[in-house]
């Protein structure tokens, strides 16, 4: 059985709070990245085609194409910049 990688893409704007995180958060962050490159059992939300990965205290939101075996990061931050975020969608 082969394991079939998926591509991420990162929207505009993405980074906005990841770039304010220190340096052991952001590397934690990038390798769930690498993980999320395989096909993983992430939450979905209510309401809404976005799926949630968690690093940790910390939230990465994006939309799933299963088509194009793509993901695509709209949002990293922890999670009370994760519920502000999801409440403006």
């Amino acid at each position: 059985m082969e394991l079939v990688s998926w591509k991420l893409v990162f929207k505009k704007g993405w980074d906005k709070h990841f770039e304010k995180l220190d340096n052991s958060t952001q590397q934690r962050i990038l390798k769930k990245f690498e993980q999320m490159k395989q096909l993983l059992q992430a939450r979905g939300l209510k309401a809404s085609r976005a799926v949630v990965e968690e690093a940790g205290q910390y939230r990465i939101a994006f939309y799933q194409n299963e088509e194009k075996q793509q993901k695509e990061i709209h949002f990293v931050g922890n999670h009370k910049q994760y519920e502000r975020w999801y409440s403006e969608k």
